[in-house]
């Protein structure tokens, strides 16, 4: 298999109101999934917002584009997706998998289960349709030659990023691990300061799962909500 080729796929925007961004006024956030091309075919991670809740529609009024106008901005058809995976199963995540009938979909067992079993989580017939193919994951697993599926919990428990392997280093999808390029970059320099025994003048702390990321050396950092891309200070 052909060393994997990442795109970004503009899914749209919605606002998030005042109540949500701590800032106390509204933010327009990005709706981002991510291609990750081989020669034999295309695993997209994330596949944008879902239709069919008019409460969160009019919560968060988006501007959705559709999948295959946003596929094809990248050289993309529908018919060159041969996998799919999600960070986890919100609405604003797996919008576009029932287009993807009968092939598989890269997900944390937690994470679906939890989808199926809670009021609210997301959008049912965004989960069950006709033709859902999960393959379910516990953990870590190559899901494809170069490419690796981490689970990053936090946003929700089930939460999971993509580690892509290429000649030129490591490319994290990390969905909403995350929020944006600025918090990732606080949990790294909280990483570092824990390594390098800094005086912090207290206590600091980050996601478990920063460890295992940092392991895999990675030379960008791309998000679900956010354009920006965290890049380490210095290459090692």
């Amino acid at each position: 298999m052909s060393e994997p080729v990442v795109r970004r796929i503009d899914f749209g925007y919605f606002t998030r109101p005042a109540a949500e961004t701590g800032a106390g006024q509204p933010r327009v956030d990005a709706l981002l999934g991510y291609a990750v091309v081989y020669s034999e075919g295309v695993l997209l991670f994330d596949t944008g917002l879902a239709e069919g809740d008019p409460e969160a529609d009019a919560w968060y009024r988006p501007v959705r584009r559709p999948l295959q106008v946003a596929l094809a901005e990248s050289g993309i058809k529908l018919e060159d997706v041969r996998w799919v995976a999600n960070c986890h199963l919100h609405l604003d995540h797996c919008g576009g998998n029932p287009a993807f009938a009968g092939r598989p979909v890269f997900v944390q067992s937690l994470e679906l289960r939890t989808a199926r079993m809670t009021k609210d989580y997301t959008v049912p017939q965004a989960i069950d349709f006709p033709g859902a193919n999960y393959e379910q994951l516990d953990g870590e697993a190559e899901i494809l030659p170069h490419t690796l599926v981490l689970p990053t919990p936090g946003h929700t428990r089930g939460h999971q990023a993509i580690a892509v392997r290429g000649s030129d280093g490591t490319v994290i999808l990390a969905g909403q691990a995350v929020n944006s390029a600025f918090d990732y970059g606080s949990q790294h320099l909280a990483w570092r300061a824990r390594r390098e025994n800094a005086d912090t003048g207290g206590s600091i702390s980050y996601s478990d799962w920063i460890d295992r990321l940092q392991d895999l050396d990675p030379r960008r950092v791309l998000f679900a909500h956010d354009y920006s891309v965290w890049e380490p200070g210095h290459r090692t």
